[in-house]
């Protein structure tokens, strides 16, 4: 699999949080998809770097996209891993819905590229950016007869 420049990997993120919250996506659908995406690359990444490795790149994501979306400094989001979730839901919901997905977009493609700083680009491509690739169904139109 080639490895995607920032620009097109930031790009997939926003197609995939676009698909899963749906059709008319809301904050509350916004929330939702983003932490179903973060579940989905953290269970993948717990085998590569560890469950402390998967929170410390997280926390560490959270802290840098904190500066620009102030709503997303949470203190204290090491510990418990289903009340941190909550927490930054809850955050996510209240937001308006352009808002919040400009800030999942950037959350996920700063998690993205720490890791590719850590493990590589090519590595990176592989384990966590087939989440947010389109299945080739999605990818594929049907033309019409």
């Amino acid at each position: 699999m080639s490895t995607l420049s920032s620009d097109v990997r930031r790009e997939a993120i926003r197609g995939a949080i676009a698909r899963r919250a749906g059709v008319v996506p809301n904050a509350d659908a916004i929330a939702q998809a983003t932490l179903d995406t973060w579940q989905q690359i953290a269970a993948q990444m717990e085998s590569v770097i560890g469950a402390r490795g998967v929170d410390a790149l997280f926390t560490r994501s959270l802290h840098v996209v904190g500066k620009r979306y102030r709503w997303l400094e949470i203190s204290g989001v090491r510990g418990n891993a289903a009340v941190s979730l909550a927490t930054i839901k809850s955050c996510f919901e209240s937001q308006d819905a352009t808002v919040a997905i400009d800030a999942a977009c950037e959350l996920l493609t700063t998690f993205a590229e720490l890791l590719a700083s850590l493990i590589g680009e090519s590595l990176t491509a592989r384990i966590v950016d087939v989440v947010w690739l389109p299945l080739p169904s999605e990818s594929q139109k049907k033309a019409p007869p």
